[in-house]
């Protein structure tokens, strides 16, 4: 799920004084919890430019030990502001939204979890329909409810996505604050679930996005990684409040369902090559 964005240059000096702030989400797990996963958001800036990461991490260990691994490569941008204090100005107020944000301060870097190396495996291909949901306008609702009603609705939230999968079969994958990602076998079954817990959800006041597609990825023992999994995200980004949108891919696989879609045209999908036509699920 990330843009490429050019080598961090500069004056030596100039990095080195440059502050890069990193948060971590809070609200469903504190941080005195150790191994969950959440978002991380970090920026710096290079003179006139400022540089963007954010995307799911994973943490292990609490208090001054505790140590935090990018899940997947992190989202990245590049924001060029033209001159020196109009990016100081856009750093200033990105920080400030964090904070207020449910983000917590990170003293500590954010690094890409190592794992042991077994030379005997190969990566294997795998295929399946990948299903990305999130919480529209979360940060919202968070605030508007507090910590302790949004812990209680989150943990029911994830209950009734979970319930979702297993009836249908779904593949739990990783989850990313309020988000979750999961794979089928079939596409039918992951439009029925994603519709399914779209219903459920409701029951709790919340209103989903969700993006489904079809696509190759590579399978490392527990680690599953590809551009079809960006490009599940990157179709739930397009989705409006109580969407269901779908690649062409999942549709020319769905031509005899009984499952009607409604075109909802052809999408620049960020970072993503080539224009997709997406599809909106009517039921």
């Amino acid at each position: 799920m990330h843009d490429n964005i050019p080598a961090l240059v500069g004056h030596p000096e100039q990095s080195h004084r440059t502050p890069m702030p990193k948060f971590l989400r809070i609200g469903v797990h504190q941080s005195n919890v150790s191994g969950y996963t959440s978002k991380a958001w970090w920026v710096r800036r290079v003179g006139s430019t400022v540089f963007l990461k954010w995307g799911a991490v994973e943490v292990e260990g609490v208090g001054e030990g505790r140590k935090v691994y990018w899940t997947v490569p992190p989202r990245e941008k590049a924001v060029r502001c033209g001159a020196v204090q109009p990016a100081k100005d856009y750093m200033r107020n990105a920080i400030a939204r964090r904070r207020s944000h449910r983000y917590e301060p990170l003293a500590g870097n954010i690094a890409i979890k190592r794992r042991p190396a077994n030379r005997g495996a190969e990566l294997e291909q795998a295929r399946a329909t990948i299903l990305y949901v999130d919480i529209v306008r979360s940060t919202e609702k968070a605030a508007r409810l507090g910590d302790a009603r949004w812990t209680q609705v989150m943990n029911h939230y994830y209950a009734a996505v979970r319930r979702e999968l297993k009836t249908l079969r779904g593949k739990e994958v990783v989850t990313t604050g309020d988000g979750l990602l999961a794979t089928f076998e079939a596409p039918a079954a992951a439009v029925q679930c994603a519709t399914a817990i779209r219903e459920a959800v409701r029951t709790l006041g919340l209103d989903i996005r969700v993006g489904l597609h079809v696509g190759e990825y590579k399978v490392s023992g527990p680690d599953v990684f590809g551009l079809a999994f960006h490009i599940g995200a990157r179709v739930a980004a397009k989705a409006r409040a109580g969407e269901v949108l779908v690649s062409s891919s999942v549709k020319d696989l769905m031509l005899q369902s009984e499952i009607r879609f409604k075109d909802r045209g052809a999408h620049q999908l960020k970072g993503v090559p080539k224009r997709w036509r997406l599809y909106r699920v009517e039921r």
